[in-house]
C-alpha cells in the first residue's frame, strides 16, 4: 500500500477497482491502494485514461466502485451519495451562475444548506478573502478575468468548509502564464486553509510545482508515489522516467555496452555534460561518444540529439547561460563525448509500457 508518514489518512482507498464495460474490457481503476494525510496538497498525475479522474470521481461519489473500500478520516463511505460527504470538488469549466454576482455565486451552497444570513455573509466575505477577491463581490462572471472565474469557483467550495477538496484538473482552461500563476496562488491557498487537496492533472510541471507528494498513474494503476523530488530523481519504471520529465531511456546492446549489464537505465538529459572527444572520464564517471545529429534551441536551454558511436540517440539538454553561439547552431555533425555522473544512472524495473522517451537500444 502506497501510505504517508504524516498522521491519520483523511482518505484511504483500498483495492479499489472501477470497470465500466463487461469483463473482458480492461478496468479504468485496476485495484488500487492510496493514504492521503490530512491537510495534503496531493495529485493524482498521469496521462489521459490512466485512471485519475475515474478515481477522484470515487473518492467524490460520482460513481459507485465495481470493488473496494474508500475511507474518509476514517469512516467508509464506499456506498454513500455525494452530498453525504465532508468533500467539495471544482471542476475545470467553474459552472458559475452567470446571473449570480461573485458574492450570490460563493453563497449558493450555503442557501442550499439554509444557513442563516448572517453566518452566510461572513463565510463568503472569508473565502473570498482567502482567494484574493476582496471588493469583487459585487460584480458577475462575465466581468471577471479566466483567473479570478476560477478563483470564485474555489471559494464557492472552500465556503462550505469541506475537509477535502477535490481538483480536476480547474487550471486546463488558462494560458500557460496565468496557469502558472495560479499554481503559485492554489499552493498559498491551500497551505492557508489547512484543508486535504486533491489535485488531478496530466501536467508533470503543474503536479511537481504544487504537491507534497503525488502518484503516478498509468492504464489504472498506480506506477509510483512520493514526494516530486523523489519521483522525479529516482523513477521506479521506465513509464515514470519518461512521462515525469525527459529522460534518456537505455536498454539492450546499448546498455550492455555502456554499463556492462544487459536491464533499463535511464538519465536525464540535464545531467549529461557535452565535451570534446579527448576530455578525460573521472573514476565516478560514465561516457560514450557520438556525433551531434541535431540541435534545437528552446530559449532558455539548447537540446542537442547525438547519435551514438555504438548506436542509438541519446538527448542533452543544457542551460544557455550565455547568448547562443554560432557553435551551437552549427553542431550538428561535430563528433563529442557525453560524461555524467555514476551515481545520476537510474535503475529501472521492467516495465513493458514506456512513456515516450529518447531510446538507446544499441545497433
Amino acid at each position: 500500500m502506497h501510505t504517508s508518514s504524516r498522521g491519520a489518512p483523511a482518505i484511504r482507498l483500498a483495492g479499489l477497482t472501477k470497470r465500466f464495460g463487461g469483463g473482458g474490457d480492461p478496468a479504468a481503476v485496476a485495484g488500487i491502494d492510496l493514504e492521503i494525510a490530512d491537510g495534503e496538497f496531493f495529485s493524482l498525475l498521469g496521462p489521459s485514461g490512466s485512471g485519475k479522474t475515474t478515481t477522484l470521481r470515487m473518492i467524490a461519489g460520482f460513481e459507485r466502485p465495481t470493488t473496494g473500500h474508500i475511507y474518509l478520516h476514517g469512516e467508509e463511505v464506499t456506498d454513500r451519495p455525494p452530498f453525504d460527504r465532508d468533500v467539495n470538488t471544482v471542476f475545470q469549466d467553474y459552472a458559475l451562475f452567470p446571473h449570480m454576482t461573485v458574492s450570490e455565486n460563493v453563497a449558493y451552497g450555503l442557501e442550499v444548506r439554509k444557513v442563516a444570513t448572517a453566518e452566510r455573509a461572513t463565510r463568503v466575505k472569508d473565502a473570498l478573502r482567502m482567494v484574493r477577491l476582496e471588493g469583487y463581490d459585487a460584480r458577475r462572471p462575465a466581468q471577471l478575468s479566466g483567473g479570478q472565474r476560477q478563483r470564485v469557483a474555489l471559494a464557492r467550495a472552500l465556503v462550505n468548509r469541506p475537509r477535502v477538496l477535490l481538483l480536476d484538473e480547474p487550471l486546463g482552461a488558462l494560458d500557460l502564464k496565468l496557469r502558472e500563476e495560479m499554481q503559485i496562488e492554489l499552493k498559498a491557498i491551500q497551505g492557508e486553509v489547512g484543508i486535504t487537496f486533491i489535485y488531478v492533472t496530466h501536467d508533470q510541471q503543474e503536479a511537481l510545482t504544487m504537491s507534497d507528494r503525488l502518484a503516478v498513474f498509468n492504464q489504472g494503476r498506480i506506477e509510483q508515489v512520493g514526494t516530486p523530488a523523489e519521483v522525479y530523481e529516482h523513477p521506479t519504471t521506465a513509464f515514470v522516467a519518461g512521462f515525469v520529465g525527459s529522460s534518456n531511456l537505455i536498454v539492450g546492446e546499448a546498455a550492455q555496452a555502456i554499463f556492462g549489464a544487459p536491464g533499463r537505465f535511464a538519465i536525464r538529459p540535464e545531467k549529461i555534460r557535452l565535451g570534446e572527444p579527448s576530455d578525460r572520464v573521472g573514476p565516478d564517471e560514465g561516457s560514450v561518444l557520438g556525433k551531434i545529429r541535431t540541435v534545437v534551441y528552446l530559449g532558455a536551454d539548447t537540446r542537442y540529439i547525438i547519435r551514438l558511436d555504438i548506436g542509438g540517440d541519446l538527448t542533452v539538454t543544457q542551460q544557455n547561460l550565455r547568448p547562443p553561439s554560432v557553435d551551437a547552431q552549427t553542431a550538428e555533425g561535430r563528433s563529442v563525448r557525453l560524461t555524467w555522473m555514476r551515481a545520476h544512472v537510474l535503475t529501472l524495473a521492467d516495465d513493458p509500457q514506456v512513456a515516450p522517451a529518447d531510446t538507446a537500444e544499441g545497433p
